[in-house]
């Protein structure tokens, strides 16, 4: 028996998160409410919430199968997830295979320049601060995380790289960029939790280089729930053959 929602724990710019009867479960609720640039720009785009649930929960399932701890348990309905309660690090994980975003005027690089590794980042997931970037040293100072969580992160998140990159690349898909958030269970192991998305991803059709992602959102390129629902499109596509 699926437990029920009860309390509203977090209400975020994108999801919702409840309790439930069990302690060790919460519900998940996606929202259509689209934010860019911490906030300052919003809007309402019907059926966002939906795409993202469905995308986020095939690509943890897509994981799944390389032994990939995530949080997922099962999708309840179209804008609905249960998930394993997870004590949060408060870290965003970035990892970048192409130049886009704050990185090109960071560093003056080219937008599309693929990078010769992967880059790593960690930024301080803290709204207030406007989630700023941070090092290993300051996440040992500010006590975020041990030097040994460091390092399963980092390997987790690189391990998710290498087979997101692969996977999407076999679509005709650039995975860029994305971010990346993690926790640990009841049991203390390190799970992949929040969501990976087209709002936490940026996907780009690898021969137009087509935008597929958030960035239609915060550039104005309009369709939006359009280039959302192409990459579901070609997961599911993937997944038939």
């Amino acid at each position: 028996m699926t437990p029920a929602k009860e309390n509203l724990l977090y209400e975020g710019k994108a999801k919702k998160v409840f309790s439930t009867q069990d302690p060790n479960l919460f519900i998940v609720s996606y929202k259509d409410d689209a934010t860019a640039f911490n906030g300052v720009k919003k809007d309402t785009l019907e059926g966002k919430g939906a795409l993202n649930n469905r995308i986020s929960n095939l690509l943890m399932q897509e994981l799944h199968k390389s032994a990939i701890p995530t949080h997922l348990i099962k999708e309840l309905s179209s804008n609905e997830t249960l998930v394993k309660k997870l004590e949060m690090f408060a870290l965003e994980v970035i990892v970048r295979n192409f130049a886009a975003g704050s990185i090109t005027k960071r560093l003056g690089i080219k937008e599309g320049e693929q990078f010769q590794t992967p880059i790593l980042e960690f930024c301080y997931k803290n709204d207030a601060l406007g989630d700023p970037m941070i090092n290993q040293d300051h996440i040992l100072a500010l006590g975020l995380a041990s030097q040994e969580q460091i390092q399963a992160i980092s390997s987790l998140t690189l391990q998710i790289n290498s087979i997101l990159s692969d996977y999407f690349a076999s679509m005709g898909i650039l995975l860029v960029d994305f971010k990346l958030e993690f926790g640990k269970d009841g049991d203390g192991k390190i799970c992949l939790g929040d969501e990976i998305s087209p709002d936490t991803c940026r996907f780009w059709d690898a021969q137009t280089k087509q935008k597929l992602d958030k960035d239609r959102f915060r550039e104005d390129l309009g369709d939006v729930v359009e280039a959302y629902e192409i990459i579901l499109h070609k997961i599911l596509s993937k997944a038939s053959n």
